[in-house]
């Protein structure tokens, strides 16, 4: 944990209220143009062959847009996971206990967790926000804690969420990105963990893309063929009695998601209107990201994605974002952990943008 979330304080009484359509409304930032067309005049008298290094070259000259600098870098890394729990693992849709989300606030407090070990090894600064949890955690050094209830509501029964929950939800997303802004990060990761939250962003996916549930429903956590299966089967229950008000994606989340998954929607809302680059990671975060770029399409902008997750319902969902992830190592950990293993490529990046010579500086002749 980083000095800023040492000894945290609780936010019981939850972040300061907007309307829930005030913030949302406004624009998203604008990409640095001119920027953009410096860094891509660079990488044209660089030493190498035009295109020579793939998408690194892209890579660079995305994030000098989207940090109006043509010598961009992403050495200010800001990770933030959000937990909470789901009333639909009473319909046994995953693997593990529902004590476990707690369990890993305190991994994740202790420094134990996967994301906790990348957080160190980056230099990136780790933020834990504890939404509402079935167990309570009770006070944890660097967690914060604002409790909107002890998980969801079960939604094949009723909404996921109260409209007021959904509001602060988004709004401890903001807050969390309002952070990250002022500690002048130059990229954020969102992360998440919840016991069932791949039901939850797989019926909230099958929601906006008009998917049937078999198709998006994965195994999570480790469910075999048969858990699957009940888990699709929990996942159309639940669209069939949503089926009328899935048509605005807030809405969709508010009924379908959870807390941790509109707190990351809210999160990417936030940083592409204040102008902070983000690299989303997998399934989870991807499906927050849908709900983002549908309520703003701009906010695709802003969207950087990590890697492609083993949970099968990820390719769908980065094809509707026209999304190009940029590892394939069949994780499925959530926690922003796929995002994190592939920030020190976009250091790379960076570094070579930065760093290389031109032909000028070289002495080297340039293409003929």
């Amino acid at each position: 944990m980083n000095d800023e979330t040492a000894n945290a304080p609780s936010l019981a009484r939850g972040p300061r209220l907007d309307p829930i359509g005030k913030w949302l409304n406004e624009p998203c930032a604008l990409l640095n143009l001119v920027t953009r067309v410096e860094a891509e005049y660079r990488q044209t008298q660089l030493t190498k062959p035009p295109g020579a290094l793939g998408r690194l070259e892209s890579l660079a000259v995305q994030l000098a847009a989207m940090q109006g600098t043509a010598r961009p870098g992403v050495e200010r890394v800001r990770i933030a996971v959000f937990a909470a729990d789901h009333g639909v693992a009473a319909e046994g849709v995953s693997a593990f206990p529902q004590a476990v989300t707690a369990e890993m606030v305190r991994n994740f407090a202790r420094g134990g967790a996967a994301i906790s070990v990348l957080a160190r090894h980056l230099g990136a600064s780790l933020e834990v926000m504890n939404l509402g949890t079935v167990v309570d955690t009770g006070p944890l050094d660097g967690v914060l804690h604002l409790h909107l209830g002890a998980g969801t509501a079960n939604f094949t029964q009723d909404a996921a969420m109260s409209r007021e929950q959904l509001a602060r939800a988004l709004s401890a997303g903001r807050q969390s990105a309002e952070r990250a802004k002022l500690a002048d990060a130059q990229l954020f990761i969102g992360g998440e963990m919840g016991i069932g939250n791949t039901t939850a962003a797989s019926a909230v996916a099958c929601a906006l893309l008009g998917a049937e549930a078999a198709t998006l429903a994965g195994p999570g956590t480790g469910l075999d063929a048969q858990g699957v299966a009940r888990k699709a089967g929990v996942i159309a229950r639940a669209l069939a009695l949503h089926r009328e008000h899935l048509a605005d994606p807030l809405e969709a989340l508010r009924r379908l998601g959870g807390f941790e998954i509109a707190a990351l929607s809210g999160a990417f809302l936030a940083c592409a209107k204040m102008g902070v680059p983000v690299l989303v990671d997998g399934f989870i975060a991807t499906v927050a990201a849908l709900v983002a770029v549908r309520r703003c399409a701009d906010t695709k902008d802003w969207l950087l994605y990590s890697h492609t997750s083993a949970e099968p319902g990820h390719l769908r969902v980065l094809e509707a974002l026209g999304a190009q992830p940029l590892l394939n190592f069949g994780m499925h950990l959530g926690e922003g952990s796929g995002a994190a293993v592939a920030v020190p490529l976009l250091r790379v990046a960076c570094a070579l943008h930065n760093e290389m010579a031109t032909f000028a500086e070289a002495g080297v002749s340039g293409k003929s």
